[in-house]
């Protein structure tokens, strides 16, 4: 009896101690040294610091291409990396497949990339050729081209297949030449263009309201801000699969511009756009993105019958897809075990 007393006392007394250090050490910040880290952590510290933005062109489920910005390991290399990105596998269909959208270059296909004084020549392997259908092969073009474009060491792009000049792909699309941006999802027309047209471009929420997709609409006046804004009051065309971003009665009362400040005067009923589902964010980043594209343009004020109005998000976007928010605004989407 008088041991068992003695080890019950023995015990509690332990306890105590043990209780009273660990309140001390909750009390204490305490430094665990470099080398006590677990390598894994280091790592993945290691690799977030060691990234760098490229933007990579997918497809939607209505054949649209829409940029994303997308974090990427720093590299030698990295426009060819960008298009690399874009190449259907396994890895690639995965990561598109989080942003709601799919890669669009042929499964296989690799690259032998060319850069001299501004001009791009792309040397595409014959897997290219195996493209499903001439939507493809004409999205696959664009999106290699606009891609390539970002760079500022990029202004045109060629195309070779197995190192050597084709005309045409399987299905048709025009290969020759060299390439420059052209507008991105050109609306059709649906009557005969004439002299003193020009194209804007504009970004509209698709209706799952998780991506920005740009369009580009053939407009008979200049090509400017104030034209873009006017055109993304009006929306996209009613069978776009788009969503229209602003309510239809909206009125443009005025745009200016001035030190790389756009400020955009609308009618009162702007103030509907609270009301969305989001609280107006997604238009706001596409009115923003529409306005930002052109150069000098660096942030956008909004007036509400001529007084400021408080915006949903900051007034300087850095791009209007972020692989990353799109992610994390809409985690149930994708669940990877």
């Amino acid at each position: 009896m008088d041991v068992e007393r003695v080890l019950i006392a023995c015990s509690a007394a332990l306890v105590l101690l043990l209780s009273i250090q660990n309140r001390s050490t909750e009390s204490e910040p305490y430094e665990v040294p470099l080398e006590e880290i677990p390598q894994s952590e280091v790592a993945v510290s290691a690799t977030q610091e060691d990234t760098q933005q490229t933007v990579v062109y997918y497809e939607d489920g209505d054949g649209y291409l829409v940029p994303v910005q997308r974090d990427v390991t720093r590299q030698e290399g990295i426009a060819r990396a960008t298009l690399e990105l874009m190449v259907q596998s396994a890895k690639n269909d995965m990561d598109a497949a989080r942003l709601g959208l799919s890669p669009v270059v042929p499964e296989g296909t690799t690259f032998d990339l060319d850069i001299s004084q501004g001009h791009a020549r792309v040397d595409m392997s014959n897997q290219v050729l195996d493209a499903a259908d001439k939507e493809q092969e004409e999205n696959m073009r664009t999106a290699i081209v606009w891609a390539l474009t970002e760079f500022d060491t990029v202004k045109d792009v060629s195309f070779l297949v197995d190192g050597q000049q084709r005309d045409t792909l399987t299905h048709g699309t025009n290969i020759s030449g060299s390439y420059t941006r052209v507008g991105l999802n050109q609306e059709e027309q649906t009557v005969e263009t004439f002299a003193g047209q020009s194209e804007v471009q504009m970004y509209f929420p698709a209706q799952d309201g998780r991506l920005l997709v740009p369009v580009s609409r053939t407009v008979y006046a200049n090509d400017d801000v104030a034209t873009a804004v006017f055109e993304f009051l009006r929306g996209p065309k009613a069978d776009s699969g788009l969503e229209t971003p602003l309510p239809d009665s909206v009125q443009l009362l005025g745009v200016s511009v001035e030190n790389g400040v756009v400020t955009i005067n609308f009618s009162k009923d702007f103030t509907k756009i609270a009301e969305q589902s989001d609280g107006g964010v997604q238009a706001m980043r596409a009115l923003m993105m529409t306005c930002t594209r052109y150069p000098g343009i660096k942030k956008v004020k909004i007036l509400v019958d001529g007084e400021p109005y408080d915006m949903p998000v900051e007034d300087t976007p850095t791009f209007a897809n972020v692989a990353s928010e799109v992610e994390n605004s809409f985690p149930e989407v994708m669940m990877i075990e």
